[in-house]
C-alpha cells in the first residue's frame, strides 16, 4: 500500500493522515498469472491500481480472437471505465498477465471515498485526462502508422513492454498476429 500512497503524492497534495484514510477505502488483492479479475458480460464491480504486476483488458471479436485494449503495470489503472461508472456489465475481460498484487476499490466505495476526500476528485480527473490523452494519441497512431511504424514506435515508447510481455499480446495490442509480429521483428534485426 505504500506504493499507492507514494502514488498518490506525487499527482496530489494529501497529508500521511488523509492518505492513511483514504488507503482504507481500498482492499488489497494478490493474483495469479492468467487469472480472470472480470469476464465479458460480468456486472464490473471494480476498478484496479497494479502495485506490482501486469494486468490486460481485451474482449474476444466475431472470429473469437483475443483483441487486447489495454495493459496497466506499476502504477496504472485498469477497469472497463463506462461499465464501472454505469454499474452495468461488462464488454470486456480483464486478466493478469504475471502475478499481479493489486488495490481495488468498488463503486459504493469510490462514491465514499469522494465525499469524504474531495482531493480525490482531483487524483482521478488528473488520472482519467492522462489516460484519454494516451488513447487519443493511440487512435492517431492507428490511423497514421504502418504496422512496422506503429511496432517501432510502441517498442521505443514503452521497451519495457517489449522484455516483459508476451510477443503474441504485443501482437493483439497492436492489432496484428504474432505470426506477422514475428515477420516485423525479423525485418528490423536485417
Amino acid at each position: 500500500m505504500d506504493a499507492f500512497k507514494s502514488h498518490l503524492k506525487k499527482l496530489i497534495n494529501i497529508s500521511d493522515e488523509e492518505s492513511a484514510s483514504v488507503s482504507a477505502f481500498f482492499q488489497v488483492l494478490e493474483v495469479k498469472k492468467r487469472e480472470n479479475l472480470m469476464s465479458d458480460g460480468e456486472l464490473c464491480k471494480f476498478k484496479y491500481f497494479v502495485l506490482s504486476g501486469c494486468l490486460r483488458k481485451f474482449f474476444v471479436n466475431e472470429k473469437g480472437v483475443e483483441q487486447t485494449t489495454e495493459f496497466a503495470i506499476e502504477n496504472w489503472w485498469l477497469a472497463d471505465n463506462f461499465a464501472f461508472e454505469q454499474q452495468a456489465k461488462s464488454t470486456f475481460n480483464i486478466q493478469a498477465v504475471e502475478k499481479t498484487t493489486l488495490v481495488m476499490i468498488d463503486f459504493h466505495s469510490q462514491e465514499l471515498l469522494l465525499q469524504k476526500h474531495p482531493v480525490m476528485e482531483r487524483y482521478f480527473r488528473i488520472v482519467y485526462q492522462r489516460a484519454y490523452a494516451a488513447s487519443e494519441r493511440r487512435i492517431r497512431y492507428l490511423y497514421e502508422m504502418t504496422r512496422e511504424e506503429l511496432y517501432v514506435n510502441f517498442s521505443t515508447l514503452y521497451p519495457w513492454f517489449i522484455q516483459r510481455i508476451p510477443q503474441y499480446l504485443i501482437a493483439s495490442f497492436l492489432g496484428f498476429t504474432p505470426e506477422y509480429l514475428s515477420e516485423i521483428r525479423k525485418k528490423l534485426r536485417s
